[in-house]
């Protein structure tokens, strides 16, 4: 359990009996059955989903019924590797948020990479956050292996290097000297085998920002001020997939691009109507299946069970 205080658990049967409410004036509908997550070719190395923003929160409760949905859907899947969570998982970054999101998603017998966004930090003490936020994260992967925001971990032959504020902020991170050098050396030693680079927020201009947050500002939506080293980082090595989240933009034209020979996939929100693509609906997200030459990203609306692949994409993998 997640939840340390007597308040806490209190709170948390609060919010279960708000949800079976919710359940109770409008009907759960499951995602279909008839297209299950599975990979379009036998040969797939590597199955992960890629999801970000599912934000449950505590209080706008029109969003559990899509993530129960993706949940379930994820515990459909024929063949599922990994999961990840590209930032913002929970609202508020309270303990019943990570425990309803725990109990919906432990048992898909498969690792959970995780990185924080700024809905899991903003609200709280950074030392408090990290704890909160770790504890979740090890409790779903059944170990204690993070203790970072930032920290890399490695599935199937493949190597995920999560990046993460190192101080609290409210819309973009911070990352550090010490960690920036720790992202290029832990890239200069993959020598140029396929990465994946996790950051909640994109790069600057990047993705339709500033437009896509809707500010004038060039800065708006971004990472913040450590946007061109971290460009300049990734821009030296081959075969590097930076994905992110946070703009909540829906799938299109919004979703891929490069900077150089960097790749850059923005997730849409998983729970959260979203703007400025073809499919802005709640529920969707990318299957990611990596070969040995070539990464596909395979549009999926995950509320639904079904594939979307108008919004499919193909990475070559040089």
């Amino acid at each position: 359990m997640l939840l340390k205080t007597p308040f806490q658990k209190i709170c948390y049967k609060l919010f279960l009996a708000l949800i079976a409410a919710v359940y109770g004036v409008s009907a759960y509908v499951a995602p279909s059955d008839a297209q299950p997550i599975a990979p379009q070719e036998d040969d797939a190395a590597f199955c992960f989903a890629a999801l970000a923003d599912s934000q449950v929160s505590n209080y706008i409760l029109k969003r559990v019924p899509y993530f129960d949905a993706a949940a379930e859907d994820l515990h459909n899947a024929q063949r599922l590797d990994a999961v990840l969570i590209a930032g913002d998982v929970a609202e508020n970054g309270l303990a019943i948020e990570y425990q309803y999101i725990y109990e919906k998603l432990q048992g898909l017998g498969c690792p959970y990479i995780l990185a924080e966004g700024n809905h899991d930090i903003r609200l709280r003490i950074y030392k408090q956050s990290l704890c909160r936020f770790s504890a979740f994260a090890n409790a779903l992967n059944e170990n204690d292996a993070m203790d970072s925001y930032h920290y890399s971990t490695a599935v199937n032959g493949y190597t995920f290097l999560v990046l993460g504020s190192d101080k609290t902020m409210f819309e973009e991170s911070y990352l550090n000297d010490a960690q920036l050098e720790w992202l290029n050396q832990s890239l200069a030693a993959q020598q140029g085998k396929p990465t994946f680079v996790i950051l909640h927020q994109p790069l600057k201009n990047t993705h339709g920002l500033p437009d896509t947050w809707g500010s004038p500002f060039q800065s708006a939506g971004s990472v913040g001020k450590q946007s061109g080293r971290i460009a300049e980082i990734l821009k030296q090595y081959q075969n590097v997939i930076l994905i992110t989240g946070h703009l909540h933009t829906g799938l299109g034209k919004f979703t891929y691009e490069t900077l150089g020979d960097v790749h850059m996939v923005n997730l849409p929100s998983l729970t959260i109507n979203n703007k400025d693509g073809g499919d802005n609906g709640p529920g969707i997200g990318c299957m990611v299946e990596c070969y040995e030459n070539k990464i596909v990203f395979r549009a999926r609306n995950f509320a639904t069970g079904e594939w979307l692949p108008d919004y499919d994409f193909t990475i070559p993998v040089q």
